[in-house]
């Protein structure tokens, strides 16, 4: 079966295919294909965006799409960055961007007032009556500065609940089986191991 992966972030693809890992399919990408269509994420949760990119590029493509949305919530800021987290600092934002003002938002806000978690949903949309959801969520607080160079997004100021380095510091392996989009894409494994198309 050929399933596109609805995302242009390469740390994402490489994230979902690893944890996937999985024979049966053939999972494709932007770069296997000439035009690839836009998505507004105007949904309010990351579950209607996770919708709105999958649905449009199975319906684009003419194959079952896998998409996720996924993002950081930091309680001291009433949940920001949430469904905004890949354009907190603009809609061109780099990683670098988002993390300097995430980090100037939380200012002289002590460790213990950093809680947050990231969140992710995985949509797999075959078509309009066959599709699968799944949900990860990973809790922690944010670190005072970036630490690590593995990752992407907040990795190097996450640093999850029982470590004591940040996502961005961890081994891949580690890192894919405690996070938001490792918990999310395992949940979706199973199903997708189970599934008659």
């Amino acid at each position: 079966m050929r399933v596109v992966i609805a995302s242009k972030n390469e740390g994402k693809i490489r994230e979902i295919k690893d944890i996937l890992n999985l024979n049966l399919f053939e999972f494709l990408t932007y770069k296997d294909f000439e035009k690839w269509p836009e998505v507004e994420e105007t949904g309010k949760s990351f579950e209607e965006n996770a919708i709105l990119k999958a649905q449009k590029l199975a319906k684009y493509l003419k194959l079952p799409a896998l998409a996720d949305d996924s993002g950081l919530e930091v309680d001291a800021l009433g949940g920001e960055p949430g469904i905004y987290s890949s354009r907190y600092a603009g809609e061109r934002a780099k990683d670098e961007d988002n993390i300097l003002k995430l980090l100037k938002e939380l200012g002289e806000f002590s460790l213990d007032e950093r809680t947050a978690r990231f969140k992710c949903c995985a949509v797999l949309f075959i078509h309009e009556d066959k599709i699968f959801k799944t949900e990860g969520v990973c809790e922690g607080h944010i670190a005072d500065k970036p630490h690590g160079s593995n990752g992407f997004g907040y990795d190097p100021i996450f640093v999850p609940s029982g470590y004591n380095k940040t996502m961005a510091e961890l081994p891949i392996e580690v890192k894919n089986k405690i996070s938001h989009r490792g918990q999310a894409f395992r949940r979706m494994k199973e199903l997708l191991e189970k599934i008659e198309v």
